[in-house]
């Protein structure tokens, strides 16, 4: 008989939402725990197994300095180690505190915040250990989520996109916001993954899947500049589930700048 892999899912600071759409799989996790020991899963059972783990799952980002030495721990006893959703991909929504003084921030949140150790900024996954496939989204896709271990049960590489959401719109035969209502959309600097679900319903996209593989900034600024919309409204759309994302950081960082200033961020 085959092995079993053993996988493992583990939370940092996050909301928990990349672990409910794992189990929100009804229909497929029948089949999947027929495959793949769920050796260790809090959010699901009791029940641990305790490592070497063939794949480990790990959603939220590094916010405390416990949880930089434990995902120290997980790295070293995970065969494949693979980030689920923005929190571990960019930093995710905690990660607008980078922003701004942690200290500050604390001390405005909490009546005590002594009681709190906690690291200047929140990062993501990548940034202190090496992963091996990372799952964007807030949250993620759990098709593309199952398809990934799909692919490694089945010993083939993962299909993961890295284009932009606008192919996703093309491909479903969805008419341009930017350009037929001039409706503000990340989506020219947005992976896909989502399936295009805001534009679907007429509403640009948010950014939730984080920037593709190929942002062309100054070409996102342009066109984002003939909109004439106010350039603080841009800013806070880059600044949501994947602020700290380096693109998505330098746009927002773009129109800051030019609120700041007063001027102009392009040609009109």
């Amino acid at each position: 008989m085959k092995r079993k892999l053993k996988l493992a899912v583990w939370k940092f600071s996050s909301c928990d939402g990349c672990q409910l759409a794992l189990l929100d799989c009804e229909e497929v996790l029948p089949a999947l725990a027929d495959a793949v020991n769920i050796a260790y899963f809090p959010e699901m059972s009791k029940a641990a197994a305790k490592g070497r783990y063939d794949i480990s799952l790990v959603e939220g980002s590094i916010t405390t300095p416990e949880a930089l030495e434990r995902i120290r721990r997980i790295r070293k006893i995970s065969a494949l180690l693979i980030t689920i959703g923005a929190c571990a991909a960019a930093g995710g929504i905690q990660a607008l505190r980078n922003l701004v003084d942690t200290g500050e921030l604390a001390a405005a949140t909490y009546p005590e915040p002594g009681v709190f150790d906690l690291l200047d900024t929140a990062t993501p996954i990548s940034d202190h250990v090496r992963v091996d496939i990372e799952l964007f989204g807030c949250p993620i896709n759990k098709e593309q989520l199952i398809g990934v271990i799909a692919a490694i049960l089945q010993g083939r590489r993962p299909d993961v996109p890295g284009f932009s959401v606008c192919l996703e719109c093309k491909t479903k035969g969805n008419v341009c916001l930017i350009v037929t209502r001039g409706t503000l959309c990340l989506g020219p600097v947005t992976r896909a993954g989502c399936g295009a679900l805001c534009p679907d319903h007429g509403r640009g996209c948010y950014g939730c899947f984080g920037p593709s593989d190929s942002v062309n900034s100054e070409a996102m600024v342009r066109l984002l500049d003939r909109l004439a919309m106010p350039k603080a409204e841009i800013m806070r759309t880059f600044r949501t589930f994947n602020a700290a994302a380096p693109d998505f950081r330098r746009l927002s960082e773009t129109y800051e700048k030019e609120i700041d200033s007063g001027q102009s961020t392009g040609p009109r």
